[in-house]
Formats: structure tokens, sequence, C-alpha cells
């Protein structure tokens, strides 16, 4: 029965088995400590954290369609959602606590709520709203706030309330009081992290200082000498069922903090998903792996643990373990679930200093250096734009962030639409067409302006449109005789821009001169002649190429003469 095989899974083949069962094995010793990490983002029990790859992940692998995506906790939407709960103002609400973890569930139910919204209403286009540079912007401001957040856990100091820079400067003046034993745990960790991703890449160093980490504290009662640790970690199977003590009423209050997360799943989770199946030739469909991502939320709230995301960083690692389907995934989830259920009590002795410097490690990955120097060297406005992104995120906040970077993104858009390149098309000695920016003082031809518009034409770019063609003309070294729109860049047109168009052909026309269309499609042209733009206009001057306009112009040049 093929048709009920996952779609993620189609055309399985049995070779693929023990290559799958290896990468989902060291994917899981990978998980295990980062999702345990992130819970110190979201301020809920380390637990949940590895809640989080078990039935999501599992729900994810049966109904998405992508063939790598891991899906779990991520750093980004732990950050939106440890920093929108705590801006809530609940009366009580505190974090770790079992009411602080059912709002995190709540938050995960509404989130997979507009997901499946989302996928009803065909709206996987959303995810594209947010540019690469502006979510390079967005992901390097968390990794900021991720990092920084870690510190005061990695001295064994209180954390500082209040905004970004006065937690710094408390904590900048308070390292005198840092513990000696917490940040050697911390030291550590990070040495181990380090070193093998340096000399032992195969090997999770992470995993590896966890497990040393334990031991040594153990041994050395860590705890008695000032050390934090995690203490009693619940083990058993992941707790079914709604929240408990959410009503309805509750939805409205982090209707925000759902948003914010639904905006950032989609974009991150499509990127992901659309890179990878690009780089292996296979076929992603968007719309079906918001499907699983709407499950996979939705599982999430009813199994006592927060939001989850498609992992960029988690579904390199399977890629790069020649995993080749969800069944890794599944495998992962078998191993986390049976550390759940068996293994939970080992983890007492984890100094908390070490769960901070690997989520540290992973703040300082967010922070995408390189990516910021191809932006400022391609675009420098959009380098302005990633990194107002990233001071607003960890100034201000995650959800404002998120937030500002969509409205950036937008106004990219406008403002590229608005003031598009303009480009005076003109004839080589061979006849070929040439392009060169449109200029005052420029002309195709003698008598001949063949204005190329690359973008679509619509309300707000009409008149900045009309006024630059006049400019053109008025300014051209010999009388324009001929003006050619290109059309080749246009496929659609709105009735304002239609009107302001119909206006520049009468007043071409009104001189003397010819209006001319060139390389425009049929609806194109179907539209204008509805709006009734082209009611006066000779359909003898509606040319397939440039090249018909341009040779019907010397042919008219001719005949004149």
């Amino acid at each position: 029965m093929p048709h009920l095989m996952p779609e993620s899974m189609r055309g399985y083949q049995r070779a693929w088995l023990s290559r799958d069962v290896i990468a989902g094995v060291t994917l899981a010793a990978v998980a295990i400590p980062e999702t345990m990490g992130y819970t110190s983002i979201a301020q809920t029990p380390v637990v949940t954290g590895l809640y989080t790859v078990i039935f999501p992940t599992i729900v994810f692998a049966l109904l998405g369609s992508s063939r790598l995506l891991v899906v779990g906790a991520d750093s980004a939407t732990a950050a939106i959602l440890g920093a929108g709960l705590a801006g809530l103002g609940i009366a009580g609400l505190q974090p770790s606590s079992a009411e602080w973890v059912a709002w995190t569930s709540l938050v995960a139910l509404v989130c997979g709520g507009l997901l499946v919204l989302a996928r009803l209403l065909k709206l996987g286009f959303l995810g594209d709203f947010l540019s690469a540079s502006v979510l390079v912007g967005f992901l390097t401001g968390v990794g900021i706030q991720v990092f920084t957040g870690q510190i005061p856990q990695m001295l064994g100091i209180p954390k500082g309330s209040g905004r970004w820079f006065e937690q710094q400067w408390w904590m900048l003046t308070h390292v005198s009081d840092a513990d000696a034993w917490t940040v050697g745990f911390a030291a550590g960790t990070l040495l181990l992290i380090i070193g093998f991703k340096r000399f032992a890449p195969k090997v999770p160093g992470a995993v590896v200082a966890v497990v040393v980490s334990i031991v040594i504290s153990a041994t050395l009662h860590a705890s008695t000498h000032g050390v934090a640790v995690v203490g009693a970690v619940q083990g058993g199977f992941p707790p079914l069922g709604l929240p408990g003590g959410i009503t309805w009423s509750d939805v409205p209050k982090v209707l925000g903090i759902a948003v914010a997360c639904f905006v950032l799943i989609i974009a991150q989770s499509a990127a992901t998903s659309r890179s990878f199946a690009l780089k292996h030739s296979q076929r992603v469909d968007v719309n079906r792996d918001i499907v699983g991502l709407a499950g996979a939320n939705l599982m999430a709230g009813l199994s006592g643990t927060f939001v989850v995301n498609g992992s960029p960083t988690k579904t390199q690692i399977l890629d790069q373990e020649k995993g080749r389907t969800q069944v890794a995934n599944i495998t992962m989830s078998l191993v986390v679930l049976v550390v759940v259920l068996f293994f939970t009590g080992a983890l007492t002795d984890m100094p908390v200093a070490v769960l901070a410097a690997i989520v540290f490690w992973i703040g300082i990955g967010l922070i995408d250096v390189a990516g910021l120097r191809r932006i400022g060297a391609a675009r420098p406005s959009e380098l302005v734009i990633a990194l107002v992104t990233a001071v607003v995120v960890f100034v201000v906040g995650v959800e404002q962030g998120i937030v500002l970077a969509i409205a950036l993104s937008i106004v990219e858009i406008v403002r590229r639409a608005y003031a598009p390149k303009n480009f005076l098309v003109g004839v080589d000695n061979e006849g070929h067409p040439t392009y060169t920016v449109a200029k005052r003082g420029g002309q195709s031809l003698p008598g001949l302006i063949v204005f190329r518009y690359d973008a679509e034409l619509f309300y707000a770019n009409a008149s900045r449109f009309a006024d630059d063609v006049q400019n053109l003309i008025a300014t051209a070294p010999d009388p324009v005789r001929w003006l050619v729109l290109d059309c080749s860049a246009m496929s659609d047109i709105d009735y304002s821009a239609g009107v302001t168009l119909a206006e520049l052909i009468q007043a071409v026309h009104a001189s003397g001169g010819v209006f001319a269309i060139a390389g425009a499609d049929p609806s194109l042209l179907a539209t204008l002649r509805q709006y009734g733009t082209l009611a006066d206009f000779n359909n003898a001057h509606i040319f397939s190429t440039i090249d018909d306009a341009v040779a019907e112009f010397r042919n008219s040049s001719n005949i004149d003469s």
C-alpha cells in the first residue's frame, strides 16, 4: 500500500536502513544536550527539552514532505517563548514551574493552530517575506541575546534584571563574585566542545562534556562547593493531554508570542528544507511541510513541552552523517525516549553551568559574521537592515525583533519596486541590444528611446515611472520621434498605473511622437485593454520583440527622410 507510506519516506530502500539508524543515534547524541540546553532559554525544566524531539519529531516525520528536516527545540523560538511569557506579567507565573510549562504548551497549541490555518489558506509563501539578510540579522541578534544570557550561569552569579544593557552592566560589576568551581565546569565544557570540533569532529563534544561533568560532579560532590546542579529530573513517559489550568480565555494572551514563532517557523523551516532538498536534487512541498510542522507543534502542546521548529544545525548534522530519510529522525526520537524512560536519574548531578556553556556555544554559532560580510559586500543597504534587526532583537526583545524583521523585509520589497533599475536599450554595430543605466541626456538611437522598467508597474511607482520617461524625452540629444516601452520585465499592472500609462501615451502622441510597446505578454496586453489604456493606441505599434520595434523605427525614418 504505497499510498499509505509517509511522503518523506516514499521510495525507501533497505540499503538505506543501516545508514539511517547510525545517523539517528549520532543525531540523538547531539540533540540530547542541545535540547536540554534550550530549556534554559525557554526557562522550562530540563526534561521538556528532551520531549521536543520525541513525539513532535515523529509526527513531522509522518506528515511532512522533507526527507531530512529535523524538527525539535530551537534557540530562536525558545528565545521568543521565554521572553514573551516573561513579558505577559501574569501574577505568580514563575519560570520552570508547572504553570509555566502549561503556558509554553498553550503557545505550541496556538502556533500549531496558526500553521493549520496557514496550510488551509496556502500561506506557505509568508516565509518568503523574511529576506535572507533580515533572517541573518535576526538570528545574529538571537545569538547575541542567547550567549550573553548564559554568562551569569557560567560564572555562578545571579542574572541581572532590566533591559539588555542593564543586565550586561550588572554582570560586569559582579564578575568578582564568580564561583571558581562553576567557572571551571563551564570552561572545561567549552574546551571539550571546541577541542573535539577541531581535532575529532565526528565525536559530539557536548555529549562528552555532559558525561565527564556528571562523573566529576558526582565524585567531588560539586553541589556542596556551591555549584548549581540540575537536580532530580522527572523521568517516565511524556505526559499526554491538554495543559492543565489553561482555558480558552488565555489564548488571546499568547497570540502575539505564537504569531512571532509561527512566522519564524515557516521562514526558517522552509529555507532549511529547500536548501537541503536542492543539494540532493529532491522535491520539497512547503505546504506539506507546514502540515507536518502544525502536527509537530500540536503534539508538543499535548505532550508537556514547548514550540518546535525545523533546526538547520541538526539537519546539517543528519546530512553529514549520510542520513537519507526521516527514519533517521524517528531513530533519534526512540533513543531519546529510552533516555527519558530509564536514564534521567543520571542527570541529577549535572552542573547547570555545563548546559549554560553548551547554549553559550550555540549562541556564538548563530552569529553569522561571514554572512554579514557577504551581505555588506553585495548590498550595503541590506547590511544596515540586518544590523538594525540584530540590535533590536537583543536590546528591545526577540518578539519585537521578528515584527521589525517582517516590516523591514516588506519595506525593502516596496523600496525596490518603487525605485527599480531603469535601462536604455540600445543597438550595437551587430544589431544586438545593449543595456545602459537610463540617465538624463541619453538615447537609444537618434530620435529613439527604448525604455526598460525592471519592475511591476503599480500605483506607488507609476508617477515616478512617468517622470523618469518624460525627463529622458526632455533631455534627449535629438528630438524623440519614437518611445518604445520594453515590457519584458512586467507581468502585471494595476488600474492606477494603467491610468498613468494612458496619460503618458497621450502626452507622447500629443507631441507628434510614436509610443510603441515591445515584449509584452498577452495577459498584460489584455489587462491594458481592459483598463482602456490602449483605447487610442495603434496596434501596429505593438511588437513581439525590441528588434522588431527598432527595425520598424528605422523603416519609418527612411520613409520620412
